[in-house]
């Protein structure tokens, strides 16, 4: 029972007295002057409030410290957490970069191989137009004999292609010799 030992924030004071409900219950007789009987009472509940005051304060003090501990813990994960998210985010930024980079690359190759396809198909169109002109000024013939050189080329001519045509190719204005 708390009124039983002296307390400790009193120490050097005699041991306090016992109320009478409490030295009913311990078979003991109450004080004996009703002055001192009243003053001790007073004293008692003080003492006793102020012990069960102090008991709760210390039950909520612990309450609140094991509410911390896991409060500690809990930031220091998120600390970590924070941390790693901040690596993460560093890694995300560098590759992020490293991507901006080969897309503005390949954006510019892409540029680049239009316009050579533009010029390309040009070239090619230009070159399709100067093999048509150069094939209309020439004239194939297959089957003649090879060994036909200047002037017997001319005469050769005159004479087997109104054979083979049947056109002449003399000069309007020009009798037909036979």
């Amino acid at each position: 029972m708390p009124g039983n030992k002296p307390s400790n924030k009193h120490l050097g004071k005699p041991a306090r007295q016992l109320l009478f409900s409490e030295a009913l219950r311990q078979n003991r007789a109450p004080p004996s002057t009703t002055q001192e009987h009243l003053t001790n009472q007073l004293s008692d509940m003080a003492d006793a409030s102020q012990s069960a005051t102090m008991d709760r304060i210390l039950q909520e003090k612990s309450a609140v410290s094991r509410r911390l501990e896991g409060m500690d813990s809990r930031m220091i994960s998120l600390t970590e957490e924070t941390k790693s998210m901040r690596l993460d985010i560093a890694s995300f930024q560098s590759r992020v970069a490293t991507l901006e980079q080969r897309v503005t690359t390949v954006e510019t190759q892409a540029t680049l191989a239009a316009d050579r396809d533009q010029e390309l198909l040009y070239l090619q169109s230009k070159v399709i137009d100067l093999e048509d002109r150069s094939r209309r000024d020439n004239v194939r013939f297959l089957g003649f004999p090879e060994e036909i050189d200047g002037a017997e080329e001319q005469s050769f001519l005159k004479n087997i292609l109104p054979q083979l045509t049947g056109l002449t190719f003399d000069p309007p204005g020009v009798p037909k010799s036979t």
